[in-house]
């Protein structure tokens, strides 16, 4: 998504919208899966689910916070405006290293520290910048080894409810975009192009999967499958609609304020 709005060459109140809304996604998506993984890992009784769940996601939270707090202020004091890459890298590595060392969600320990970074550290102009500027070779290398575990038998084994998925996640957004945007009182030449803007699926998803992959092994193959099938999907038809979806809304503002 970041990417596609990047391509646009469009800052507008829509695309800005469209990161908040990714954003907030991504957050609640990383809480759910964290919590259904830990509930669904669990044999014990009802006290032992809860307790596993206070431990993996109320300790990853408490995690983040604690690598977060002092990271906000002690962070881009060396290179004012931003971290340095060497810290950007080490507060990853030291987020995601601890959280394995404790047994907690990684991912919810990451998305903790960078939120409050991100949000307290008025000092920095962009937090993580400096990662982004590196990315690309470890996206590549996530996406092969996501790639490498897949089984293109399994795929045909998802069949009515691979078609169901791709078919009731294209509603939810069509749907949840048009809803979501009419609460919000967006421009009325915004709402129809929220849910169609919101349509591809990436690395996120991958990620889970991943993880899901690595802790019911028995399912991995399946839950790959599924999941690249349909970011597979997503990413082929998604990003040239949200293209659409950024043009159109910027022309009509075009034309409005002419």
């Amino acid at each position: 998504m970041t990417d596609v709005i990047r391509q646009s060459g469009v800052a507008n109140g829509f695309t800005e919208t469209l990161k908040g809304v990714v954003a907030i996604d991504d957050a609640w998506g990383l809480l759910v899966f964290s919590l259904a993984v830990v509930v669904v890992g669990q044999n014990d009784s009802w006290i032992g689910v809860l307790t596993g769940s206070l431990w993996d996601f109320g300790g990853a939270i408490l995690l983040g916070a604690a690598i977060g707090g002092p990271a906000a202020y002690l962070t881009g004091r060396l290179k004012p405006g931003e971290p340095s890459q060497a810290e950007a890298i080490g507060i990853v590595f030291l987020a995601s290293g601890l959280a394995l060392w404790l047994e907690v969600s990684f991912l919810v320990t990451g998305m903790t520290a960078g939120a409050i970074i991100a949000n307290f550290a008025r000092h920095h102009d962009r937090a993580f910048h400096e990662i982004e500027n590196i990315q690309w070779p470890f996206m590549i290398l996530f996406f092969l080894l996501a790639g490498a575990l897949l089984e293109p038998a399994a795929i045909w084994t998802l069949g009515w409810a691979g078609i169901l998925f791709l078919s009731l996640r294209v509603i939810g957004r069509l749907f949840g975009g048009l809803i979501g945007a009419s609460l919000g009182r967006s421009p009325a030449g915004e709402v129809p192009w929220y849910g169609p803007a919101l349509l591809p699926q990436a690395g996120v998803a991958v990620g889970m999967a991943l993880v899901a992959g690595e802790r019911f092994p028995e399912w991995a193959s399946a839950i790959m499958a599924f999941t690249i099938a349909s970011t597979v999907v997503f990413e082929i038809c998604g990003p040239p609609i949200t293209l659409v979806a950024i043009r159109r809304v910027a022309a009509r503002e075009g034309r409005s304020s002419q």
